[in-house]
């Protein structure tokens, strides 16, 4: 088997193995958000003090709703479950934290590579490109989908 040849097949293992750092990924960062958004609906009245304390508009509201965002994307997430729809309120709400908080105290790109937030947000858009792979509630909806509606639908593209 010549050199090219062995890369090629070994890149495509790891294309065929892509569902683990998917799975990997979203079961770290799901349970992540799913128990920061149980603290922080379970303290809401705090919350709502540090929203107030940053200046973001209707603090009670958007600490709830950041809350109840946290709380049931990161539930979704775990299981795969409209992951890349739930992907885009998850990177919106990282992207407020990191503009509307954290950027405020970035003196440089050391202080910015550093936070967390970003880093989240970024794991969210990959999500929400790449798909929540095979190990997904999501694959077993669009299986059943394509089954029921196979006529409509016509073949599955590849990956």
């Amino acid at each position: 088997m010549t050199l090219a040849a062995r890369i090629d097949e070994a890149l495509r293992r790891l294309t065929r193995a892509q569902w683990l750092p998917q799975l990997l990924v979203r079961l770290f960062v799901g349970y992540f958000f799913l128990e920061s958004g149980w603290g922080k609906i379970h303290n809401l009245d705090a919350f709502t003090e540090r929203f107030a304390g940053w200046g973001i508009p209707a603090p009670a509201f958007n600490a709830a709703l950041s809350g109840w965002t946290e709380f049931l994307g990161g539930l979704l997430v775990m299981l795969g479950l409209f992951t890349r729809l739930v992907s885009i309120p998850m990177f919106i709400n990282m992207l407020v934290a990191t503009l509307a908080v954290k950027l405020k105290k970035v003196s440089g790109l050391d202080d910015f590579v550093e936070l967390d937030e970003p880093l989240y947000a970024l794991s969210f858009l990959w999500l929400f490109f790449s798909g929540p792979g095979w190990v997904s509630l999501d694959h077993l909806l669009d299986k059943w989908l394509r089954r029921k509606y196979a006529a409509e639908l016509g073949p599955k593209a590849p990956a």
